[in-house]
């Protein structure tokens, strides 16, 4: 029985007193911000990719795939951070989990030799940065203590 409580008051959402505390304001509006930018860089790279798509040097199957993957990436986390900064639990682990990870994917994708053109890697770089502010504040302690299962 302490389990099925458990996992139920896990899911409960952050309470809006908690939500509206100007820390917290902040700290979501500043994801979001770095997000947002993510997205919007993501999305003009996607823009780029269509227009140089007749260049095969700059423009091949793995930057195609590695380009959608990052628009859809980056889309998922903008609305798990809108939705985090509006208590939900669940959409604030997705924020970590996947911002967490595509700076891994990141990494990877600047360290590979020959796959990805020198723009993508520069354009990957700026994405790497933004995500690693976002990492910083969703698993900086604030965040963590205001999302904790009480």
């Amino acid at each position: 029985m302490n389990v099925a409580r458990s996992s139920h008051a896990a899911a409960a959402p952050v309470s809006a007193e908690h939500l509206d505390h100007p820390r917290s304001l902040a700290a979501f509006r500043s994801t979001k911000l770095l997000v947002g930018g993510y997205l919007g860089i993501s999305v003009l790279t996607l823009v780029v990719i269509v227009l140089l798509r007749n260049d095969s040097a700059d423009v091949n199957a793995a930057v195609w795939v590695r380009g959608a993957i990052v628009v859809a990436s980056a889309l998922v986390t903008y609305v798990c951070a809108v939705r985090a900064a509006r208590g939900s639990r669940s959409a604030y682990r997705r924020l970590r989990v996947i911002s967490g990870v595509m700076i891994v994917a990141i990494a990877a994708i600047i360290a590979l030799p020959g796959a990805f053109p020198v723009w993508m890697k520069a354009e990957q770089a700026v994405c790497g940065v933004l995500l690693i502010a976002v990492a910083a504040l969703v698993n900086g302690k604030y965040l963590r203590s205001l999302f904790a299962a009480k």
